[in-house]
């Protein structure tokens, strides 16, 4: 399916959601904003390659409630994956403030609605305004914060069979055996989609030596709260406290996977914080924990790669050439993570304009909302 018709259905979808959606939310005293920046740009790619069925849609919405006027965030679905989505979100945000054994890991929105009016499941929570993007911040004030998030991460440990049995069912455990079989997922999902790529496969070929070679490393290490997605496009940070937007991705798993996503984002977001954190790793923690990181970029790495991979089908003209390129570089960065180095400025300045030049508007303005900055690349 190419980028045209992967487009055209996703708009169809996204028109017959708010058709039925806004009198629904009109009746709640909710109405949508007039631009919509969450439900373009590359947004129809990002649903329908992941599932060509339609069933993973759902749109993430800004709105404002009546009377107040305060902004507010909307997430609508009819389709089962996205519903599903949207009340695994709600289960998890609710379930871990109840668990005895987890510090307040995160504050959350407060939750303004939840209901399902014939098939159609609306969830709304407030919008949190923050006092500044984090890499609007000094790099010093970037790591703190950082480096106090993802620590309060591991501060959340299943110790005892009653915690296993507990979070197992909720949230879900991952262990080396299922880091294992994922990332298989992932390599036979980039060789059917880069049969050719002979660089690719060599990467995912040293990762997945690597991976094996340490899996006693990877099980060490779980049994944690982590998030699958941990990037701060889903954090706000307002005064001292900090929000976290999207508990869809939350499990327990190897406690730098956390960590990984979140360093791995900034290779070319912030390339000074991710300096910083891998410098703290190495210098206040044991080289076992350092591999463990490393082991985790690898492996979300190779998710990234194999979801990039799998857009190559779907997209035509400069959305094509953009995938291309996303999947060369951080081909690139694979490499150096494994290693054990980082990629020159000079490869990460030029993939960023790049990447500019082949984005279209409605994508630049929806990661410019999606980050709060004037940066302009995505991971």
């Amino acid at each position: 399916m190419g980028t045209d018709e992967l487009k055209e259905r996703w708009l169809r979808y996204r028109e017959a959601e708010l058709s039925r959606g806004i009198p629904i939310l009109a009746h709640h005293g909710f109405s949508l904003e007039e631009k919509q920046v969450h439900a373009e740009g590359e947004r129809h790619l990002m649903a329908g390659a992941r599932d060509v069925g339609g069933g993973g849609y759902k749109l993430v919405l800004l709105g404002r409630e009546a009377g107040t006027g305060r902004r507010v965030i909307i997430k609508i679905s009819s389709t089962p994956q996205g519903k599903k989505e949207i009340e695994r979100e709600r289960t998890c945000r609710n379930v871990l403030q109840t668990l005895d054994f987890a510090v307040r890991a995160f504050f959350s929105p407060k939750e303004l609605l939840y209901t399902t009016v014939d098939g159609l499941l609306i969830f709304v929570t407030e919008y949190i305004k923050q006092d500044r993007p984090l890499m609007e911040r000094p790099l010093e004030e970037q790591f703190f914060l950082s480096l106090r998030v993802l620590e309060t991460q591991e501060g959340v440990h299943a110790t005892t069979f009653a915690h296993a049995a507990t979070i197992k069912k909720v949230f879900g455990m991952v262990g080396a055996k299922e880091y294992l079989a994922h990332f298989d997922t992932f390599k036979q999902g980039m060789l059917a989609s880069c049969p050719s790529d002979a660089r690719l496969a060599k990467a995912f070929a040293g990762a997945e030596a690597f991976l094996k070679e340490h899996t006693t490393v990877i099980e060490r290490y779980s049994g944690f709260l982590t998030h699958a997605d941990f990037v701060p496009n889903n954090l706000r940070i307002r005064g001292n406290d900090v929000y976290l937007l999207d508990y869809a991705s939350i499990h327990f798993g190897n406690k730098y996977e956390s960590w990984a996503r979140y360093v791995n984002y900034m290779v070319h977001h912030d390339p000074p914080l991710e300096e910083a954190l891998l410098l703290y790793v190495r210098t206040n923690r044991s080289a076992e924990e350092y591999l463990a990181l490393r082991l985790m970029r690898a492996y979300k790495l190779a998710f990234l790669l194999n979801y990039y991979a799998n857009h190559l089908a779907h997209t035509e003209g400069k959305l094509h050439d953009l995938v291309r390129l996303r999947l060369a570089f951080w081909t690139t960065v694979l490499e150096w993570i494994l290693a054990d180095g980082r990629i020159e400025a000079p490869a990460v300045t030029e993939f960023l304009q790049k990447e500019k030049e082949l984005r279209s508007p409605d994508e630049l303005a929806r990661q410019r909302e999606l980050i709060g900055t004037n940066l302009t690349g995505v991971l």
